[in-house]
């Protein structure tokens, strides 16, 4: 559900990657051999894979949808959506999980598309919700396309992009958490803020993100990070609702 930002309150942007959701038990997008849940990108991730065997790239994502019906958010989840009293919270998230918005955010701008929604292979404004559902060929929209998963494939358009920028050029200070800024175009969004911005980034590994101004590195988990970021940032702050 989306909300108007409230009166008074300085812009947050939070640009989440898989690491929030991984503590939540999802997978990482990649696992050390490169392969995606023992499958090749290429072979479940591509408009060409879909062509090919549609089959296949539907059955993927099924069980990636099953899967995150069984969990819940986190404590970093829960945490950012927390921030809300407080701040504009603005969530940009690289993650095709619900648990940003089942923890509680309000505003949250999806990049790489949503498991929980299918749209048409004739007409991509067709979009629904499908929650955990499965997806099987010859399921079709209304104007007869097949309904495949509403992810960004890779070689696809990022629609969202604009709107990303948007938000991070009009922040009031943003976090980084999760992603270790490696997948473009979003790990750019970075060099959209204004100079000077407070930036803070949590991640247990040193990035792509190169030193500036303004900058907090938490060097630790989801979490452990969360923890510490929202004492700091609700220190002497006056929480409001709508």
């Amino acid at each position: 559900m989306n909300m108007e930002p409230s009166a008074g309150k300085q812009k947050l942007v939070v640009l989440s990657g898989a690491g929030v959701s991984a503590e939540s038990g999802l997978r990482t997008f990649r696992d050390a051999d490169g392969l995606w849940e023992n499958h090749r990108i290429e072979d479940v991730a591509t408009p060409q894979a879909f062509a090919r065997n549609p089959a296949l790239v539907l059955e993927f994502y099924n069980q990636r949808r099953r899967q995150l019906g069984t969990v819940q958010p986190n404590a970093a989840h829960r945490l950012i959506a927390g921030l809300e009293a407080f701040y504009d919270v603005q969530v940009i998230t690289q993650n095709v999980d619900d648990l940003h918005e089942r923890a509680g955010s309000s505003r949250v701008l999806h990049l790489h598309g949503e498991l929980t929604r299918a749209r048409s292979t004739r007409n991509p404004d067709h979009v629904l919700y499908i929650g955990y559902a499965d997806l099987t060929p010859g399921q079709l929209c209304p104007q007869g396309g097949q309904l495949r998963p509403h992810i960004v494939w890779f070689g696809e358009q990022v629609p969202a992009m604009d709107e990303a920028t948007g938000h991070c050029a009009s922040a009031d200070l943003m976090l980084i958490i999760g992603t270790s800024l490696q997948v473009y175009p979003a790990a750019g969004l970075v060099h959209c803020l204004p100079p000077g911005l407070p930036l803070y980034v949590i991640d247990p590994r040193p990035g792509g993100l190169l030193p500036r101004e303004n900058l907090t590195f938490l060097k630790t988990t989801a979490t452990a990070g969360m923890e510490q970021l929202y004492a700091l940032l609700t220190a002497g702050q006056q929480a409001t609702f709508p």
